[in-house]
């Protein structure tokens, strides 16, 4: 696929601010990996720099007089084409980075490289102190940022329409609700036990780091086109379809740490390394969502990565790989172990079925910031109460409370976490479809092979990049619009209160 050839000098005034934007990323890439810690005072600079510069280009004259040109003729392409969607997704950017004077650009790129900066030492350290300030700071960007967009019916509304777009407070907060009045029931009914000492063996990083790029590459990464490196807060980046890099983190005496981020990890590389090529340095070259990328990481990390079928295999090639630690671990106990249901305090550890409590009450508490309701000075006490009202768990620390996720501390308030949340929602939706498509996927998944769902994923889902809306591309694929009772359905399946009914999935 080639865009019409009227669309060539817009394609290159978008393809420099691309370059420049995916400068900026591989200076964050550094930041997270391999940077020394005195680096960041000139990073932040940096990285300031870099953001200005590509703020000016997407709102340059040249790039918008072409953009209207375009606009002017878009009776002339098909609806629904590729160049519709250019020119959409375009005039979207161009917009809301009109509205953003490039001072503003600029400060907050600074201030966003000093938090992080100051993030990293804070929580080890297990001091909020160190970061209050600089958080009540974020949240003024935050209110600004909103300030921008008055026809927002909420603050938090710009914010989450820039990672999920269409989605408001408006629409998240009956579909949360309606999602949490499940979740609850199914929670109580547990009896979740202690956990497995198996978890708590000892296992060598180096293996560990190697097993999970195995299963990675099994899954489909293509390790000539990305790479793995270690990272205290795991995510993935990408800079081009030819490079596109994951992160994780290694715990020596619990595996699932490394390999499951690993593989939540890899569902998000595998939407960017099958995005179009055509799409390359443009608007519609990436996933189209927060919510959607974030559902290919939660299929392929929970529906396949602990799901009955692939565990399976997992089970027999870990076996293999470590048989002092499992050889008296059978595939029950294994896969029981790893689909461990209970309250816990960190997200980015949480079991499928208490994991989206913890989006939930991120959700509302950046609302109640951005409202006003909520002070940052406030901000440990409150987590703290919801934990224990929503879990019945209390932090004891900050570490493990309101410092635990990188979110706050390395982008706005707001418009953060919802796409968890609507990530898991469309897992369910999208792995379904790809199962009525092909039947034969469970017995695949169940020997290795991964092939036929990563094909109808790469079919349906990831060449369309950011061609479609997100609420588009989940009809088109599923045949549905979003809902919460796939999603529940598949829980209690799986996590029935009944010792009959639970863990059939």
């Amino acid at each position: 696929m080639t865009f019409d050839p009227r669309c060539k000098a817009l394609l290159t005034r978008l393809a420099a601010v691309h370059d420049l934007e995916m400068a900026q990323a591989l200076s964050f890439w550094d930041q997270n990996t391999y940077m020394p810690e005195a680096g960041a005072p000139a990073r932040g600079r940096q990285q300031a720099t870099l953001a200005a510069l590509s703020h000016q280009q997407m709102v340059s004259p040249e790039l918008v007089g072409e953009l209207e040109r375009l606009e002017r003729q878009v009776e002339d392409f098909l609806p629904g084409s590729p160049e519709r969607a250019l020119l959409r997704l375009t005039r979207r950017r161009v917009d809301r980075a009109l509205r953003l004077p490039a001072p503003f650009v600029a400060e907050l790129s600074a201030h966003l490289s000093a938090i992080f900066s100051a993030w990293a030492a804070a929580r080890p350290a297990d001091d909020f102190s160190r970061v209050a300030g600089l958080l009540e700071r974020t949240l003024e960007y935050s209110r600004r940022y909103a300030s921008y967009f008055p026809e927002a019916a909420h603050p938090a509304d710009p914010l989450i329409d820039e990672a999920d777009e269409g989605m408001t407070v408006g629409r998240l907060r009956p579909l949360f609700a309606e999602l949490r009045a499940g979740l609850l029931p199914l929670i109580a009914a547990l009896d979740p036990g202690q956990p497995d000492p198996l978890l708590a063996r000892a296992f060598p990083i180096a293996e560990q780091l190697s097993f999970g790029q195995e299963i990675s590459a099994c899954f489909g990464f293509d390790f000539k086109r990305g790479r793995q490196d270690l990272a205290p807060h795991p995510f993935m980046i990408r800079f081009s379809s030819g490079d596109v890099r994951i992160t994780t983190r290694v715990n020596p005496t619990d595996f699932s740490d490394a390999l499951y981020s690993t593989l939540h990890e890899t569902g998000h590389a595998l939407y960017e390394l099958g995005v179009g090529p055509a799409y390359e340095g443009t608007p519609l070259g990436g996933g189209v969502s927060a919510g959607v990328h974030e559902s290919q990481s939660r299929l392929w990390e929970n529906l396949v990565g602990r799901g009955r079928a692939f565990s399976s295999y997992l089970h027999r090639r870990l076996r293999q790989a470590f048989p002092r630690q499992l050889e008296d671990v059978d595939l029950e106990r294994f896969y029981r172990a790893v689909n461990w249901a209970h309250p816990s305090l960190i997200r980015t550890e949480a079991d499928e079925l208490t994991y989206n409590l913890h989006v939930i009450l991120r959700f509302d508490l950046e609302v109640e910031m951005l409202e006003g309701r909520l002070a940052v000075r406030d901000l440990p006490e409150a987590w703290r109460a919801r934990y224990q009202s929503d879990l019945g768990l209390c932090p004891q620390t900050d570490r493990d409370g309101v410092l635990q996720d990188v979110h706050w501390f390395s982008g706005l308030i707001g418009g953060a976490f919802q796409g968890y949340t609507l990530g898991n929602l469309m897992s369910v939706a999208f792995y379904r479809a790809a199962l009525a498509a092909h039947p034969e996927i469970p017995a695949e998944l169940a020997e290795g092979r991964c092939a036929a769902l990563h094909g109808w994923l790469r079919e349906q889902v990831y060449q369309h990049g950011g061609r479609y809306t997100a609420d588009e591309l989940l009809l088109r694929a599923t045949g549905a619009p979003l809902s919460v009772g796939p999603y529940l359905d598949y829980l209690g399946a799986k996590f029935g209160a009944s010792p009959g009914d639970r863990m059939r999935m």
